[in-house]
């Protein structure tokens, strides 16, 4: 809509202007004509055409197209009556209808497109958004801010901050519109809120609005500017008492009797911390007395029942003693008796072991003349088995005599002539067994000399597998 409003203002301001141009347009040409006209008749005389000049000059000049300018002017105030019968409210904002007759009429026309009658009613626009006034406390602060000053009960000069949100209400912006003054932040809420606090500080004492009620006069006072602002149609979200501003001197007296009262205070509770540890130190003490008081009572009943217990025990410690000794003389002859009995068995132990060891004796003593007798009847049998089978084999000794030597020497060496060997006719008897049963038929001077020129017999050692 706001698009068209222009559209149509254009549409309107080109078609006035549009008007005026033609009517100019016919001036001018009708002008320019003119002077065509007067400077050809002025020069005519001399050119000959004279009859022309006279014939242009008797010709009527062509009329300013005035009724078309008209109608196109009159069609022109159609757009631009039309765009202003219409009115845009943006978003944050309220309209208040405003008429050149009747004055302002009753009602809000809110965020959107609304019509009016054009050259007869206006519109204005008041911020419906939430706005903070603010006052500072003091003016050494660089802002445009007012400075609100107050004085207390004592007469001393006090700056307060202060900032207070507002908004106006839609309902009553045409009562608004028509009773209070504009703008309305500078004219209704900055004497609003001087004055409400202005009131109300000299009901408390400095000392009071500082520390102890400070909270109280804001709450008055946000409670009385709501009240008042409300009347007028606006609304009061909150009120806040930012800072106070104390005057120099007494802000230098205010901190040494703060000072002076913290020193009070520290050596009041150094005192009370004291007393507190005196009264606990008899406390104490007399809680230890009473301790010590119960532990002796209870000490004392101890040992009178520890008494009484052991009176008591001894009533029936005495026929225990006896028990006890009668029970110990019975062990004393038990174990007695035990211990001859113990005597006795070891005896018999022993005598049982003597026999035992006489017969096992005797049983190994049979067995050793049974194994003596086994033995040499065996050796007897074999002694007659190997005589029987040297007789038959002469060449056994050999292997038994180089059997036996093997473990003490490698190899033997057998003299040619025989002499000093113990052998030698064991050898020689070998050898001349060994040549006779080798060469059948040849005399006895051949067989000594094969036997004395044989080369000497070598025993090697080899592993005797008889034990």
């Amino acid at each position: 809509m706001l698009a068209l409003k222009y559209l149509l203002m254009i549409l309107g301001v080109g078609l006035f202007g549009s008007s005026g141009a033609l009517v100019v347009y016919d001036i001018y040409i009708a002008e320019q004509l003119r002077r065509l006209l007067a400077r050809n008749k002025a020069t005519g005389a001399g050119t000959g055409t004279g009859a022309e000049t006279g014939l242009a000059a008797r010709r009527p000049l062509g009329p300013v197209r005035s009724g078309l300018a008209q109608r196109l002017a009159f069609l022109s105030l159609v757009p631009i009556l039309l765009s202003l019968s219409i009115v845009v409210v943006p978003d944050g904002t309220a309209g208040v209808r405003v008429s050149q007759i009747w004055g302002a009429q009753r009602g809000t026309l809110y965020p959107g497109v609304h019509f009016v009658t054009p050259l007869v009613d206006s519109v204005a626009l008041y911020d419906t958004r939430e706005q903070v006034y603010s006052t500072l406390a003091s003016a050494l602060a660089k802002s445009d801010s007012e400075v609100l000053i107050v004085q207390a009960r004592e007469g001393l000069n006090i700056g307060l901050a202060v900032s207070v949100r507002y908004r106006l209400d839609p309902r009553r912006l045409d009562t608004i519109h028509a009773n209070l003054p504009q703008p309305v932040g500078e004219q209704v809420v900055a004497p609003v809120v001087s004055t409400t606090y202005r009131q109300m500080a000299p009901n408390y004492v400095t000392q009071e609005i500082f520390a102890t009620k400070r909270e109280e006069l804001r709450a008055k006072a946000a409670a009385a500017i709501t009240a008042r602002l409300e009347s007028d149609g606006i609304l009061v979200r909150e009120v806040l008492l930012r800072d106070l501003q104390l005057p120099a001197e007494y802000a230098k007296g205010l901190e040494g009797l703060l000072l002076k009262e913290q020193e009070n205070e520290r050596l009041g509770t150094e005192q009370e911390i004291k007393q507190k540890e005196v009264k606990i130190a008899e406390l104490e003490a007399e809680a230890q007395k009473a301790r010590d008081v119960k532990q002796a009572e209870g000490q004392a009943a101890v040992r009178v029942l520890q008494a009484k217990g052991e009176a008591d025990a001894m009533q029936y410690t005495l026929p225990l003693k006896q028990k006890q000794i009668e029970q110990t003389k019975l062990e004393a002859e038990a174990r007695k008796e035990a211990t001859l009995q113990n005597a006795d068995a070891a005896a018999q132990a022993k005598i049982i072991d003597s026999k035992a060891e006489v017969e096992r004796q005797k049983n190994l003593s049979e067995a050793e003349a049974n194994r003596i007798r086994v033995t040499a009847a065996a050796d007897a049998e074999r002694m007659k088995f190997e005589a029987a089978v040297l007789k038959q084999n002469p060449m056994l000794i050999q292997k038994i005599i180089a059997e036996r030597l093997s473990d003490k020497l490698q190899i033997m060496m057998v003299p040619m002539d025989g002499k000093n060997f113990f052998a030698n006719d064991v050898m020689h008897s070998a050898f001349s067994g060994v040549t006779a049963g080798n060469n059948s038929g040849t005399d006895d001077s051949g067989d000594a000399d094969g036997a004395a020129q044989a080369p000497a017999v070598s025993a090697q050692k080899r592993p005797s597998k008889r034990p």
